[in-house]
């Protein structure tokens, strides 16, 4: 039996631009190397890299030159190509690619008019949905009163909540009526800029809903989490009717205050510029995106980098943005250690996300996140991504999601993969 083609033909025309750019950039990086070691002068924090001269220099324009040239005309190819090839149908391969590609370079791929670059939209079953009121109604003939929206973190797509065999939006589904719907995003371009599209279609989503809504809670996993924050923060601002129609706000493995990753790579780019040798290097810390260097504190706002170079090492520059006053918001963590209080539970967290920045604290009180005792949730010898599926995880936002809008009693709850005992935090 043939195999179905997992590429689009118009990601060849993508691929083909990523490849040249990627070897004129290698070889501009390559030249800065070998003119910074053939130099005796320092010539360390130059705004603009070094370049050869005399038969070196010839060559390496050479390359330069026909690169350009020959990218140039298989895009013009390809351009052609792909009206007569058609598209074919997506898979998972393909979408778990283009989610981490998205994740590292796609405010790149939007620069550039990469056709690569992932246009936000809401989605079920990896199907983009037309929020129009009779296209919705047709594409969910059992829309209910009850509606989830589903936010996925750094480089995924809404295709990775189904997890060994769980999702948590179809298990809401199936044990409280909920209808699960899915955000689509490029998650490489700035939070805000996500933020601020994504209250855009939740203003759609709600208006054009089938049916009156009587319950709206929205599930953000890790930089998921913060651009559904900024989603409410810009919401709020353009007096847009979600809301206000917002009642629960859950995040799972959220880096409300950064992820020590980020900081250490900015320090890593700062390392390299430190030597002539070593200083071209440095501009392979700049492919990572803007969503990524959001991380770094959890920039939610443009004024938190608009102002700034964001390789630059500097301090926590951020505004401090509070929780949803209207808002039920409840947080989630993970540690990979099996035991509360553990050096590698606060400083490590389950990998990615400390628990302190995935709880909301802060050594400044304003900063700080006022999540109420009976809304934080802490799953020890579990890993960031064992937020999507873990059944102890689904269990508390079970719990949380029909809980009554009134305080509930505290519970703390820890369970890793491993089935080990269960731990009072």
């Amino acid at each position: 039996m043939a195999k179905t083609n997992r590429i689009h033909p118009a990601d060849l025309v993508g691929y083909s631009r990523l490849a040249v750019a990627a070897t004129l950039k290698l070889t501009g990086l390559v030249e800065a190397m070998h003119a910074n070691i053939a130099g005796s002068e320092d010539r360390n924090g130059e705004a603009e890299p070094r370049r050869t001269t005399g038969i070196t220099g010839a060559v390496y324009r050479s390359v330069h030159g026909a690169t350009t040239l020959v990218g140039g005309g298989i895009d013009a190819v390809l351009m052609r190509a792909v009206p007569m090839l058609g598209q074919s149908a997506t898979s998972p391969e393909r979408e778990a690619l283009l989610g981490a590609l998205n994740g590292v370079i796609g405010d790149y791929l939007v620069e550039t008019s990469n056709p690569l670059a992932i246009a936000m939209c809401m989605r079920r079953n990896g199907k983009p949905l037309n929020l129009e009121r009779q296209a919705l109604a047709a594409a969910i003939p059992g829309a209910s009163s009850k509606l989830v929206v589903l936010v996925h973190g750094l480089a995924m797509s809404d295709l990775k909540w189904q997890r060994e065999g769980h999702d948590h939006g179809e298990a809401l589904a199936r044990d409280l009526g909920f209808t699960p719907i899915y955000l689509h995003y490029n998650s490489g371009l700035h939070i805000s800029t996500n933020g601020r599209a994504l209250s855009e279609l939740l203003e759609l989503l709600v208006q054009q809903w089938p049916v009156p809504l009587k319950e709206f809670v929205i599930i953000g996993h890790s930089m998921g989490g913060l651009v559904s924050r900024a989603a409410y923060h810009y919401g709020t601002l353009a007096n847009h009717t979600w809301t206000r129609k917002l009642r629960k706000l859950i995040f799972l493995g959220a880096p409300h205050h950064g992820s020590h990753l980020e900081r250490g790579g900015n320090w890593m780019h700062f390392a390299f510029q430190l030597s002539k040798y070593t200083s071209p290097l440095a501009r392979l810390g700049k492919i990572r995106s803007a969503g990524i260097t959001d991380l770094r504190y959890g920039n939610l706002l443009d004024e938190d980098w608009q102002p700034h170079d964001r390789f630059r090492i500097s301090g926590d520059l951020r505004r401090a943005v509070p929780l949803p006053e209207k808002v039920k918001c409840y947080a989630m963590a993970a540690s990979a250690s099996e035991r509360p209080g553990s050096l590698s539970s606060i400083v490590l967290g389950d990998g990615l996300v400390p628990v302190g920045s995935a709880l909301g604290l802060h050594s400044d009180p304003e900063r700080t996140l006022k999540f109420a005792k009976s809304r934080q949730w802490v799953g020890y010898g579990m890993r960031h991504w064992d937020l999507l599926s873990h059944p102890s995880v689904y269990e508390v936002i079970k719990k949380w999601v029909a809980s009554p809008l009134r305080k509930a009693p505290a519970r703390q709850v820890s369970a890793g993969p491993s089935k080990k005992k269960r731990q009072r935090q």
